[in-house]
């Protein structure tokens, strides 16, 4: 057996009883006080999470953003330094090989991140996409990635890193210091409630992430809590949402695809055979990943991609890829395990109370 990566806080989360499981070649706490408790507290006040396991690039260079323009889905020409913006690597036949966010931190000068299980073959595929010349670096290793989630961040961001924060906007980004060495500060968020990113030196992690902990508003939080808060708003997950096999457009994405560039895959990024949709269950009774859909009268077709109990709305939720043809049908049937769960198709957000958005100008 493969012998596990660890983050820089690893042993602090085991020493705080951190329950550890595997998770994309990484040992990671899946949860402290218990997925319920540390769902309902982002919600309510703020969390951290432990983010470490996430893979960072650097490109500079002459060109970078026309070069990087061919290799990704974003629209770098509507991006201007100190804004990121999320988007997709794609294969040649507009496969979703990984979701990432872009940073443009100057005007030749990007910072990748991507998924943890897809650190080597994104880096690859980009790298193979880029002139020589640019500078494309994997800092992956030496950067860690913690994450401040819930209504209360700002609150508890201003009093771990004092300064003006109010006009750090959605989406945005700041080069801030902690402990004497230059730290990212950005707004996005992967639980629907205001957040901030910190990447920062993997030797300071531990500093910082104490020092975040130590405030009354905040509780650590594992990756199960961080899995139902996304689900809550439909965001997706690589390798179950997201997947070589299906397009962004697939998934619900084309509004994103607005750039110019002809970039890798773009000519079958609109292709269509299946759709992601949002389902809604009643009851406590959860559809899980590769659960069949059925038409009411039978007819399979599709697969749950992702279901959970939803904390926030007592009653759980489900996203599930099913075919074109059956995509607008408001109905349909999950064979879960020894029951069949009826489900009804929504919109999204599952969960529409986030304050991910809110002005704090």
């Amino acid at each position: 057996m493969e012998k596990l990566l660890i983050t820089p806080l690893n042993a602090w989360h085991k020493a705080h009883g951190a329950k550890m499981v595997p998770f994309a070649g990484w040992e990671m706490p899946v949860q402290y006080s218990g997925i319920l408790a540390e769902h309902q507290h982002c919600r309510t006040k703020a969390c951290i999470f432990d983010i470490c396991h996430m893979g960072e690039f650097s490109l500079k260079g002459p060109g970078s953003k026309d070069a990087l323009a061919k290799a990704v889905t974003q629209n770098l020409e509507t991006l201007a330094p100190g804004k990121c913006r999320y988007g997709f690597l794609l294969n040649p036949a507009g496969g979703v090989m990984d979701d990432l966010i872009v940073y443009r931190v100057a005007e030749d000068e990007f910072m990748l991140v991507v998924n943890g299980a897809c650190v080597e073959t994104d880096f690859a595929a980009i790298k193979s996409r880029l002139p020589e010349a640019l500078s494309f670096t994997d800092i992956s290793e030496q950067t860690a990635k913690i994450d401040l989630q819930g209504p209360k961040s700002f609150e508890v961001l201003t009093r771990a890193l004092p300064g003006d924060w109010t006009k750090l906007g959605y989406f945005s980004f700041v080069k801030a210091a902690f402990e004497g060495v230059d730290i990212i500060v950005s707004r996005t968020g992967y639980t629907g409630e205001l957040g901030y990113e910190f990447y920062l030196p993997a030797d300071k992690a531990q500093a910082l992430w104490e020092k975040l902990a130590a405030d009354p508003e905040v509780i650590p939080a594992g990756l199960g809590a961080r899995d139902t808060l996304r689900l809550e708003m439909g965001y997706p997950l690589y390798g179950q949402d997201l997947d070589t096999e299906h397009t962004p457009t697939e998934a619900g994405y084309a509004g994103m695809l607005t750039s110019a560039a002809d970039y890798v895959g773009k000519a079958h990024v609109a292709d269509v055979r299946e759709k992601l949709v949002a389902l809604s269950i009643e009851g406590r009774r959860s559809a899980r990943h590769y659960d069949k859909v059925c038409l009411p009268g039978g007819e399979e077709v599709g697969m749950v991609t992702s279901g959970s109990f939803s904390p926030t709305l007592g009653h759980s939720v489900a996203l599930a890829y099913v075919k074109a043809d059956a995509a607008d049908a408001a109905e349909f049937v999950v064979k879960a395990a020894k029951v069949d769960l009826p489900a009804r198709k929504v919109d999204l957000p599952f969960y529409a109370g986030g304050t991910a958005r809110t002005k704090l100008s």
